[in-house]
């Protein structure tokens, strides 16, 4: 068998989500049928991150087997082939040895949640980023993210789907962009759980309409109630933005 490695990039704002569901088309199962289709084998797709509906990647991994070997070239542009006319795209693929796995061998993964701020509703951008109307405070928001840092008990910005035995995690960093009207939040850690980004990004626009102050993050981490924290940003502003090896 020969294990192949993809880079993936897609808009997830028709699909189910990453995971192959019964109740509608996932990336998952759009790719599975494309790599059929081009190597007439029946394949399975594992990737790194199981993104849900709505949710976008610009570096989503994964990887499958086939029996027989193709290049590079083939893999990449017949797989793109056959996934048109899906926003779907197949960026890089690559042979890997068969001990990769794309889900359990990652390190790290970065999430990005794409904010606008302004008075106007969107046109181009609608189902990528999420507007905010209300003028946000940048400056408490870069403060607040700060706090999210580090090894906590994130019960609180779990969503109550969330099927994790453990809701302790690790967060590498947390990182605020301004520029102008677009507010770009990076998010680092080696696993997360149900929402938890969408959680964070909905507790940090929270912070900057003033309802919450910035040193109140750490008190909500620790009080671990839900119902503290703030709302749960909508799927269509975040991305699976890379995945490290």
């Amino acid at each position: 068998m020969f294990k192949y490695k993809l880079t993936i990039e897609y808009d997830g704002t028709n699909f189910v989500g990453w995971q192959r569901q019964d109740n509608g088309l996932s990336i998952q199962q759009s790719i599975e049928k494309a790599i059929q289709k081009l190597s007439n084998e029946q394949v399975t797709v594992f990737g790194a991150g199981r993104t849900d509906a709505g949710v976008h990647a610009k570096g989503q991994v994964a990887h499958f087997e086939i029996s027989k070997e193709m290049t590079i070239d083939n893999i990449r542009d017949g797989i793109n082939q056959y996934l048109r006319p899906m926003p779907i795209v197949i960026l890089n693929a690559s042979k890997v040895n068969n001990n990769f796995h794309a889900r359990f061998l990652a390190k790290q993964r970065i999430y990005q949640y794409s904010i606008i701020n302004r008075r106007q509703p969107l046109t181009f951008q609608r189902h990528l980023s999420w507007v905010i109307y209300k003028k946000l405070d940048i400056n408490k928001i870069i403060e607040a993210a700060l706090y999210f840092e580090g090894n906590h008990d994130f019960n609180a910005f779990r969503s109550v789907d969330c099927q994790s035995t453990s809701s302790i995690k690790t967060i590498d960093y947390c990182s605020v962009i301004n520029d102008q009207e677009s507010i770009i939040i990076n998010v680092a850690a080696k696993s997360f759980l149900h929402s938890q980004v969408r959680i964070i990004t909905g507790t940090l626009v929270n912070v900057g309409e003033g309802k919450i102050q910035p040193s109140e993050i750490k008190k909500i981490i620790e009080m671990k109630d839900r119902d503290k924290a703030g709302v749960t940003a909508p799927a269509h502003g975040l991305y699976l933005k890379k995945i490290i090896y």
